[in-house]
């Protein structure tokens, strides 16, 4: 019980988008796409900030499906997961004023 933390993670998602010929590798791949998105300029548009969303949870959703439940059943790797989800969640619905040359979107 309880194998799955952050640090090991972020690794697996590393190490396994070198391993090639691995259904995983497009899932590891994805979910470092997502994480490039949030250093683009285009972050504050609400579509990217969806689209980043679903590729970073897209890799955690394959492994939770691959491996036993019990490996994810502890409490220090739920209480990140769901500050996770629900901040970003929040970060997504939250309005961002949007400043292309001398114009303000909202």
């Amino acid at each position: 019980m309880g194998q799955m933390i952050g640090i090991p993670f972020l690794m697996w998602i590393i190490f396994t988008s070198f391993d090639f010929g691995n259904v995983e590798q497009v899932f590891a791949i994805l979910g470092i796409a997502g994480i490039i998105l949030n250093f683009t300029k285009y972050w504050k548009l609400r579509i990217i900030k969806i689209l980043s969303f679903i590729l970073m949870i897209l890799p955690l959703i394959n492994r939770m499906t691959e491996t036993p439940i019990e490996k994810f059943n502890y409490i220090a790797f739920q209480i990140p997961l769901l500050i996770f989800i629900i901040t970003y969640l929040i970060l997504i619905i939250k309005r961002n004023k949007i400043t292309v040359g001398n114009n303000v979107y909202n």
